[in-house]
């Protein structure tokens, strides 16, 4: 299943597609690669990438400890340094980690592909253990990024002219990254650490405060950089006209290494953001895992109808409380809503600006009773309301419609929007019974236990008018948008589909949900499970599609993660910390 964000279609020039997004090199070392447990972080900074429209290649390290537990096994069976299939053995680290990050990803809806030493084809020359990338073999990667929207590879690995493995010294993978940023005609790499840039001294030392670089030339970086940044990868970068920004996690500054300096300055302290979550269902137990695991924020509350229920999510009881007024004495700087409530998560939203709080929501029944009166409430106090986890779920819809609504006009759109429905109708078109297909769509994590909303099309109906505000600026009545409803009567044979749509026509909007075998695309045909998809056409003609899973906790966990994280960066930005 793909996520791919505004690729366009344009009659006159049928070749422009997703080769023409915005390709960024990331890479991700072993002090944020620890263990596998840290691939789906490494899975949410990809995705945010994705989500704005950008195509990654990810280059990863082996996980915390691995490279040196290669050495010793190789080595307790008598292979020296001196043997060519040391390199070979080593590399397998990395390897294991590009395909686990590649999972990661494709857990959360990316269409992600993971490369072997090998199928990358690094060309290197030198000693076999500290070898220098010469040259790409053709077509290997620029294949992989024409099909896939991530592409995982391993760093530290190369391949020799006698096809044999070699490895590029130790922290390889900051010279993999560089090296394959000059080789995709980029000028910027990102190396994604665990400190937030390059400082005057080691931070741990107390004696005085380190004071970080904003920019640092190469040689103020060769100086300074010590384990940080490879040297060799540095020396690439200049040699190659590569810029190499150091960050931390999430972090949108740090520091540049390239050209000039620019003298190092105190680096503003982060505490946590005081996070409040609302629900603690299939999205807001996604959500509150996340959260509970991560430094960055402190959990101050969850609101819960049910405070004594044994939940699959290891938190402290003390957080939970069924009150919203509580909760927000509590004093949230931001507020995750994943209700499953209408009425109750709208007023929640409401409050929680009034009390001065960001708001993001997973909530498309609370959302879309009144997209632009929450907009215009947040615009009075002064903060923000985003809602792109309450359609499509990991699909970037809510980003997709914005974007053609930028480019020009917007005369229309037609989706997949019901991750259940869709997957209710692949079971029932292969000859499922009703009850049959319903009872995997719940154990799948799909369907919740009252299905009404689902089948009812009153799920994709509030979708359509939230998607209709974004693409119109005009949010249509609920009794305005006829629905179908998926019934055991229902003949799903022949590809139906669950659409919704809206058109705009001499002024006027018409909203439907539909089921529907006559939709004419294969974007819909051939969606699979819980799979969504959206098709934006604009008033010049150009269209503009996104799909990617469309339910599910993992999806939808971080298509809200990624809003949370953009109200944090804008918020860092207003405070002057970016």
């Amino acid at each position: 299943m793909s996520v791919s964000l505004a690729v366009v279609e344009n009659p006159e020039k049928p070749a422009l597609a997703a080769q023409t997004a915005e390709v960024v090199v990331l890479k991700f070392g072993s002090s944020i690669l620890r263990s596998p447990a840290e691939a789906p972080l490494v899975a949410s900074a990809v995705y945010g990438h994705v989500r704005a429209g950008r195509k990654v290649v990810a280059v990863v390290s082996a996980f915390g400890g691995a490279t040196d537990r290669l050495l010793a096994e190789a080595r307790a069976l008598g292979l020296s340094h001196s043997n060519d299939l040391l390199p070979g053995y080593v590399a397998l680290g990395e390897e294991k980690s590009a395909a686990l990050v590649a999972i990661a990803c494709d857990r959360i809806g990316l269409d992600a592909c993971a490369l072997s030493v090998r199928e990358l084809g690094i060309v290197a020359e030198g000693e076999p253990e500290h070898s220098r990338p010469s040259g790409l073999r053709p077509d290997h990667l620029k294949q992989a990024l024409d099909r896939h929207e991530v592409v995982v590879v391993p760093g530290f690995g190369a391949v020799k002219s006698d096809g044999k493995v070699a490895l590029l010294g130790r922290g390889g993978s900051d010279l993999t990254a560089v090296f394959l940023a000059a080789e995709l005609g980029l000028n910027k790499v990102r190396l994604v650490k665990d400190v937030d840039g390059l400082y005057d001294h080691d931070p741990n030392d107390h004696a005085a405060p380190a004071l970080r670089y904003r920019r640092a030339s190469w040689d103020v970086a060769r100086k300074l950089g010590g384990a940080l940044v490879q040297h060799d990868a540095i020396d690439l970068g200049e040699s190659r006209g590569v810029e190499i920004e150091v960050a931390a996690l999430d972090r949108a500054d740090g520091t540049v290494i390239g050209e000039r300096s620019a003298p190092p300055g105190p680096a503003p302290a982060l505490p946590p953001l005081k996070v409040a979550v609302a629900g603690c269902g299939v999205v807001g137990g996604g959500v509150l895992g996340r959260l509970l695991a991560d430094p960055r924020y402190d959990v101050v509350g969850v609101l819960v109808r049910n405070p004594n229920k044994v939940r699959d999510v290891a938190c402290p009881q003390s957080l939970f409380t069924a009150d919203a007024d509580e909760l927000l004495s509590r004093k949230p700087d931001i507020v995750l809503e994943a209700l499953s409530e209408g009425e109750a998560g709208h007023a929640l939203i409401r409050a929680a600006l009034e009390a001065g709080c960001d708001v993001a929501s997973a909530n498309k029944q609370a959302v879309s009773r009144d997209p632009g009166g929450l907009q215009d409430l947040a615009k009075l106090k002064k903060k923000r309301v985003f809602w792109s986890a309450s359609v499509g779920g990991g699909a970037p819809m809510v980003e997709t419609v914005r974007a053609a609504r930028a480019a020009g006009e917007v005369v229309g759109f037609e989706a997949v929007l019901n991750g259940t429905v869709n997957f209710m109708l692949e079971r029932l078109g292969d000859g499922a019974a009703f009850s049959e297909a319903l009872a995997d769509a719940r154990a799948a994590g799909f369907a919740e236990e009252d299905p009404s909303s689902d089948l009812e099309g009153l799920d994709a109906a509030a979708k359509v008018r939230l998607l209709a505000f974004e693409a119109f600026g005009v949010s249509p009545a609920v009794e305005d948008v006829p629905r179908d409803h998926l019934t055991e009567a229902t003949d799903a044979s022949g590809g139906v589909r669950q659409l919704g749509a809206a058109y705009l026509k001499d002024g006027a909007i018409t909203p439907s949900v539909s089921l529907s075998a006559d939709h004419g695309d294969p974007l819909f045909s051939n969606l699979r499970g819980e799979g969504n998809a959206l098709k934006v056409y604009g008033a010049d003609g150009r269209v503009w599609r996104c799909r990617g899973r469309g339910a599910g906790r993992w999806a939808t966990t971080e298509s809200i993660m990624a809003d949370l994280a953009e109200i944090v960066r804008l918020r860092r930005a207003d405070a002057g910390l970016n």
